[in-house]
């Protein structure tokens, strides 16, 4: 029953993973276009500048969780390689429910009123040409935290699989 459930939000954050290569690739699509206006046509738009750091942003906050299933964050691996894989297995459980769940759960209810703020003021772009309902980028923060909770329950499940083979 669980290797069910973590192949199924396996599924979900891989498809998450597709979604982030198409906004890099669109990122770099604009800034290039951005670029390209600039030095060449002496055309520079705020909005097209904006849309940079909203990809952006969406890339860094999304893919945390990806990144966490694919055990590409960061950790002591010179250490970390060293131990069976039950230690292993032990670590990144108790390390996950311990630290990053708890601090996920803080941000992703510490940013609520910050977007409800955003939101219910229809905040928008200070700068001139810039980009509309800044609410929408900012809404990125509590979903990230909530795919990246959904992406650590299937790394904990993971592991907990990895601890009863390993």
């Amino acid at each position: 029953m669980l290797e069910k459930i973590e192949k199924f939000i396996g599924r979900i954050v891989d498809a998450m993973g597709i979604v982030l290569a198409i906004a890099l690739l669109l990122m770099v699509l604009n800034v290039a276009f951005d670029v390209m206006m600039r030095y060449l046509f002496r055309a520079s738009s705020v909005g097209m500048q904006e849309l940079e750091w909203h990809l952006f942003t969406i890339v860094i906050l999304f893919g945390v969780g990806y990144a966490l299933k694919h055990e590409a964050h960061v950790r002591v691996d010179f250490l970390y390689d060293r131990m069976r894989p039950k230690t292993k297995a032990l670590i990144n459980i108790f390390g996950t429910l311990l630290f990053l769940m708890p601090l996920s759960l803080l941000i992703l209810f510490g940013s609520v009123d910050f977007v409800y703020d955003a939101y219910s003021m229809n905040e928008i772009s200070e700068d001139p040409g810039g980009l509309p309902y800044r609410w929408i980028i900012k809404s990125m923060i509590p979903v990230s935290f909530v795919f990246l909770l959904l992406s650590a329950t299937g790394y904990v499940l993971q592991n907990i699989n990895n601890f009863r083979r390993g």
